[in-house]
């Protein structure tokens, strides 16, 4: 039993969709997590000036 040549080429899209998919998500993710740390550091930052103006007046 052969199948058309136009399958193969349906399979092989299919597979390059996946991996392409994949491919993105990651980089969302590691896009997602170097901003979060990002933010994160900046909310540091802003609690430990706060510290140290309240260190000043006391």
């Amino acid at each position: 039993m052969t199948l058309p040549i136009w399958m193969y080429f349906i399979v092989a899209g299919i597979f390059v969709s996946a991996f392409m998919t994949l491919r993105t998500a990651k980089e969302e993710r590691e896009t997602e997590n170097e901003w979060i740390e990002k933010e994160g550091e900046v909310y540091i930052k802003r609690i430990e000036d706060e510290r140290e103006r309240r260190r000043g007046i006391s």
